[in-house]
């Protein structure tokens, strides 16, 4: 039933932001998808345009996922929000899975900016890719540290994904298939801020999540080691609408700034910052910037 009613809501926004004749406001929009880490970065591409762009900056987070925000951005009811290579690869492109960083970078920006008019930036600096993750009691007890090791437990395990990976040609078909992974029953699907809560409660015994997510730290969890090397790589690149760079062209400039200035490590900490401190992300990504001279 949560599945079924998640798809629905998706394809309805879909079409609302499809049918819409998009607002065209005089300062740019910012989106970000619906967990924490995105909201940093979109916070974090709006804060350094009203430094370096000295331009107003809308924010519009919270957009779902992938679908949506894409929807969003060629609709122009979004000028940029940040997307992830393998993602965009696969998910939005869908194109085959390649795990070449360099290739995946170049092909979805060539297929971005001839689809769809959007210029994909350089990367920010780090790579989120998806975390089968486990509770660390149960890797110890186990001694398990790999997928490969984590496959002859899965018989007894219940899994639970966000609403994307359950379908998406890089997400559970594929690695099920990869390392031959059978749970005890259906995925539980559900909302991703959710994901976290079933694991801790034994609702579920892995989850479908993203490496950088601060809670596997927090809560003593094991991210199992892609050991067949699965996944593709996930660098994370703000996708700007082409249309938008011609009125702002100052945006491009501000962008540019924050290129190779994220680490894995510094989105690991602000992610902790808000989930586990609950810090409001605003303060947050002011002194990721203070900190990294932005």
């Amino acid at each position: 039933m949560i599945r079924r009613v998640g798809f629905g809501v998706v394809a309805a926004v879909c079409v609302m932001l499809a049918s819409c004749a998009p607002s065209r406001p005089d300062h740019p929009v910012i989106g970000a998808k619906n967990f924490t880490e995105q909201v940093v970065l979109g916070e974090l591409l709006a804060q350094e345009i009203e430094a370096k762009a000295h331009l107003k900056v809308e924010r519009r987070f919270y957009l779902a996922g992938s679908y949506i925000c894409q929807q969003a951005l060629v609709a122009g009811r979004i000028d940029a929000y940040v997307e992830y290579t393998g993602t965009a690869l696969t998910a939005v492109l869908k194109e085959p899975v390649n795990r070449d960083p360099k290739a995946v970078l170049d092909t979805v920006r060539r297929l971005y900016a001839s689809r769809y008019r959007v210029t994909v930036t350089d990367p920010l600096g780090f790579e989120n890719t998806f975390a089968m993750v486990i509770r660390g009691d149960d890797a110890r007890r186990l001694h398990i540290t790999t997928l490969s090791q984590a496959a002859q437990y899965a018989p007894q395990w219940r899994l639970g994904v966000g609403y994307e990976f359950e379908q998406r040609p890089d997400g559970l078909p594929g690695l099920s298939a990869a390392y031959g992974l059978r749970f005890a029953a259906s995925p539980r699907t559900m909302d991703l801020g959710l994901l976290y809560r079933a694991l801790n409660a034994n609702q579920v015994d892995m989850i479908a999540a993203n490496s950088t997510d601060g809670p596997i730290r927090a809560f003593g969890l094991l991210a199992l080691e892609d050991d067949k090397h699965y996944f593709p790589p996930y660098q994370a690149v703000p996708l700007v609408r082409e249309e938008s760079l011609q009125r702002w062209p100052q945006m491009l400039d501000a962008l540019d700034a924050l290129v190779g200035k994220v680490s894995a490590d510094d989105m690991r900490a602000m992610n902790e910052a808000i989930d586990g401190k609950h810090r409001d992300p605003a303060e947050v990504v002011r002194e990721f910037r203070d900190r990294k001279g932005l």
